[in-house]
């Protein structure tokens, strides 16, 4: 795949590409989010199902944009494999852009913080600070908090309540940023609160508790981090879904020690590479019984993704925002900034975040 996973300051005249060197190509999916909106980029599989290229209008790739490239494609043998990568391109000429989440329009769970990534860092972060405005329905009190120069969230001191309708309003447009770098965004988007979804993972236990609303729905037996690689503890957020994707030990500070291509029904919970996921390759007694994984929290599944599967019940009825809390591994709180898990931060704490004094 081309350009290469996490490229930055991509130029507008590089090739896009995915390419298929065994097997075929099943699909492939492109996205470009600019100044926080998304788009899909047209393109089409080759005859023999070897590449993907996107249709000519499309070629000349749009600078201060983020891309986003998820392909499924089968081997030889028929073998289910995908891949999801990201890279950005080169920023306009002095223009900042905040890459918010969640998406506009879409339904969340009670944990979803709201995050805005600029891709540039911030200098006059009290000026950007004036320029977003966060407002819900029914009202709450919403609070910033900035995590380094490129970086700003927002949630409120509790979980919102289902039924809320959140909107962001972004008036950076001729905002300085910094110096001789200015904001271009004018945007209004809103998100909504769904149901409310808790889990909580008990490391020693090998369980997971779900709770919908309040009440008890399932208990799951799990495997989560072992004694030499422990689950992060607290408050985790799902941040991102995939009904397949690729884990290799190297992105995310192991060495050889798995790389693994087609792990079904995966929810990221951390920046650092903790996913909850579907897990096929272990014996059927590990799950309620050991804690084997390199930090993840495994459930049980089949090679390919079965929706029938412990892991593919709890994906399908898991919204990205859902909160995740793990207790009992004997590893520390996870950090705040560590994905969206700004509410193992006191409300405090969290309030002192703000440029704005």
């Amino acid at each position: 795949m081309t350009p290469r996973d996490g490229a930055k300051d991509v130029t507008a005249k590089s090739t896009l590409r995915v390419a298929a060197t065994e097997g075929r190509l099943e699909r492939v999916r492109v996205m470009r989010r600019s100044r926080g909106a998304g788009h899909s980029v047209p393109g089409g599989i080759s005859s023999d199902g070897r590449t993907w290229r996107p249709v000519k209008e499309s070629r000349e790739l749009k600078l201060g944009s983020e891309y986003t490239v998820d392909v499924v494609a089968f081997d030889e043998e028929g073998r289910r494999a995908a891949r999801h990568t990201t890279f950005t391109t080169k920023a306009q000429p002095r223009r900042v852009i905040g890459f918010f989440t969640p998406e506009h329009r879409q339904t969340v769970g009670t944990g979803m913080i709201l995050s805005i990534r600029f891709n540039r860092p911030i200098v006059e972060r009290a000026a950007v600070q004036r320029g977003i405005r966060v407002s819900a329905s029914p009202p709450v009190k919403v609070a910033p908090h900035w995590f380094g120069s490129s970086r700003l969230d927002f949630r409120p001191e509790e979980f919102w309540k289902p039924g809320t309708r959140v909107t962001l309003d972004l008036r950076l447009r001729g905002v300085r940023a910094a110096p001789d770098v200015y904001g271009v965004q004018r945007k209004r988007v809103h998100f909504t609160v769904g149901r409310d979804q808790r889990s909580v993972v008990d490391a020693r236990r090998h369980t997971m508790t779900v709770r919908r609303d309040g009440e008890v729905v399932s208990r799951v037996p799990v495997t989560t981090g072992s004694a030499k690689n422990p689950t992060y503890a607290g408050d985790m957020v799902i941040s991102e879904k995939f009904a397949v994707t690729r884990m290799n030990a190297r992105t995310v500070g192991f060495g050889g020690e798995y790389d693994i291509d087609d792990v079904p029904h995966a929810m990221r919970l951390t920046d650092s590479g903790t996913f909850l996921h579907g897990n096929y390759w272990a014996p059927r007694r590990t799950f309620g019984k050991h804690n084997v994984s390199h930090g993840c929290i495994g459930l049980r599944d089949r090679k390919g993704g079965d929706p029938g599967s412990p892991a593919g019940a709890f994906f399908r009825d898991s919204l990205t925002g859902d909160v995740i809390t793990v207790k009992n591994s004997g590893e520390r709180t996870v950090a705040p900034g560590n994905g969206l898990s700004g509410w193992n931060m006191s409300w405090d704490a969290w309030t002192a975040g703000t440029a704005l004094r």
